[in-house]
């Protein structure tokens, strides 16, 4: 009886060992995703409205797109990392990369879509050489926008920012401001409403549009097309190489898609895909 109890007992543990180990391999098997449907976020705006027609596009190739539209920068990641999403498309490579950061997530960019040029507008001048010394300038709040609008500036001549604090520029890293530019940060969201509380100020391309701004016509300094701020479809790391997701990229970088861009938005949104 001793000898069968050893033998029990052995055989016993021998399988629990080998169901960890099972479990264990399980656990690091990559999780597919419906091979007839993806859940992607947008935010509301030319993201939106883009993804609809790639949405039309991918339906031909059998695959469905269900769209969560959202008002704001970080719920899309958050929804995308908590596995609420399958993919989502608003965000350019410096965004992703301050939020994974700051976040502990591991999204990661699969195909490129369009380039949202960051205007400067103003109520009260018709040039951004017209700023008079001290003018209010407003300014996306989150890090990676505002750093964004301060390098526009830069790129014009009005301000200089530290060479060692380039990668996290901040308005308090300005080596020179000969105009005093008065930084004041803003929501980004908001800034469209607050525009006539301040001399100018740097308005994301879907915020404008979204507030009836056309960022061709309207702004007095836009962002020039050799920006680093292209966009992307982003998706968690484990489905990166996901024929499902490979499906919608291919959809979203059709000529169908490439044509609604270019006649719907007449250059205020540009297709980034094609180099």
């Amino acid at each position: 009886m001793k000898k069968f109890g050893l033998l029990l007992s052995t055989v016993l543990l021998s399988g629990a060992l080998a169901a960890c180990g099972d479990s264990s391999t399980d656990g690091d098997k990559t999780e597919a995703l419906n091979e007839k449907k993806l859940v992607v976020g947008v935010t509301a705006g030319p993201h939106e409205q883009i993804v609809e027609v790639a949405k039309e596009v991918a339906a031909k190739d059998g695959l469905e797109i269900e769209l969560k539209v959202f008002s704001d920068y970080i719920l899309p990641n958050t929804a995308l990392s908590e596995k609420d999403l399958d993919a989502n498309s608003y965000q350019h490579e410096p965004f992703l990369n301050t939020f994974n950061e700051d976040h502990g997530t591991d999204l990661v960019p699969v195909g490129k879509t369009i380039l949202n040029p960051m205007g400067v507008y103003s109520d009260k001048f018709d040039s951004i050489d017209d700023l008079p010394d001290g003018a209010t300038f407003g300014l996306p709040n989150d890090p990676t926008n505002g750093a964004r609008a301060l390098y526009i500036l830069e790129e014009h001549g009005l301000i200089k920012i530290k060479e060692d604090k380039r990668e996290t520029a901040s308005i308090y890293d300005l080596e020179e401001n000969p105009k005093n530019l008065k930084f004041i940060e803003l929501e980004a969201a908001q800034i469209p409403k607050q525009l006539s509380e301040v001399d100018a100020a740097a308005i994301n391309t879907n915020f404008a549009l979204d507030a009836g701004i056309n960022p061709k016509e309207d702004s007095i300094l836009l962002e020039s097309s050799n920006s680093p701020y292209v966009n992307y479809i982003v998706v968690r790391a484990e489905n990166k190489d996901d024929p499902t997701i490979q499906k919608f990229v291919k959809a979203y970088q059709s000529e169908e898609v490439k044509k609604f861009i270019e006649e719907e938005f007449q250059g205020s949104v540009l297709p980034s895909w094609e180099e």
